[in-house]
């Protein structure tokens, strides 16, 4: 959890994960990685916004909203990684 506090000083550079999953969605045709991407993309324009004080008027020390940000992200990520590389049945 602690790799994904990077996004906060950079909330930019979750734009690298959503080209990832995007580029493994295109790769190996699957929705979820897909999906996943989107996610990444939603939350980097998220925490853009907090990082820019659009969200936050100043008092955003404490950002419980990670508390269920980092673990949702986490799971779809390795759930995404998961699938795309899991063989199908023919």
């Amino acid at each position: 959890m602690a790799l994904l506090t990077i996004f906060i000083a950079y909330p930019l550079a979750a734009l690298a994960l959503f080209g990832a999953f995007a580029a493994l969605a295109t790769w190996r045709r699957r929705l979820l990685p897909a999906v996943t991407a989107l996610v990444w993309a939603a939350y980097a324009w998220y925490e853009y916004l907090m990082h820019t004080r659009v969200l936050c008027s100043g008092e955003c020390n404490i950002r419980v909203d990670l508390l269920l940000i980092y673990p949702i992200l986490l799971v779809l990520s390795v759930w995404a990684l998961v699938s795309a590389f899991r063989r199908t049945r023919e």
